[in-house]
């Protein structure tokens, strides 16, 4: 079997892995791959191409990686999220008040559907249920929110 066949191949296999997983990197080394078919098609030794291979992959992912960022992070904002996570993910965020929160006290508001414990300790009146508040912060499952007019 010819080597250029072995090259295509593997470079198939990674566009496969990299459809159904996005993981980034295996684009990268499906160019290199790319690069050391060309290689092989030149007529270039086995040690050149596998050189050729990991200098197109390290290229690919010098070059793509900031590409793919800017672009990940234009997707997340024109999307309205960001790329926070968990607890994290709630700063800033806006929450129905379910449970009145009265000063000094713990109430309950809402945030996509789920429902979460909240202590709004700047606020010197109670909050009703219903009113909008802000996530400010928060202490191991309890949200800090404060209310604003």
């Amino acid at each position: 079997m010819s080597v250029w066949i072995i090259w295509i191949s593997v470079a198939a296999l990674l566009l496969i892995i990299e459809v159904f997983t996005q993981m980034f990197w295996t684009m990268c080394l499906a160019i290199g791959c790319i690069g050391a078919l060309i290689g092989e098609l030149c007529g270039i030794g086995l040690a050149w191409e596998l050189i050729i291979l990991a200098a197109g992959s390290f290229v690919a992912y010098a070059a793509l990686a900031p590409v793919f960022q800017r672009w990940h992070e234009r997707q997340l904002k024109k999307a309205g999220r960001s790329d926070r996570t968990g607890m994290e993910a709630l700063l800033g965020r806006r929450a129905i008040v379910t449970q009145e929160i009265k000063p000094g006290e713990t109430g309950r508001a809402r945030i996509d559907g789920d429902n979460w414990q909240v202590i709004a300790p700047g606020c010197k009146e109670s909050i009703k249920k219903g009113q909008e508040v802000v996530v400010e912060g928060y202490d191991s499952i309890i949200l800090t929110v404060s209310y604003r007019l």
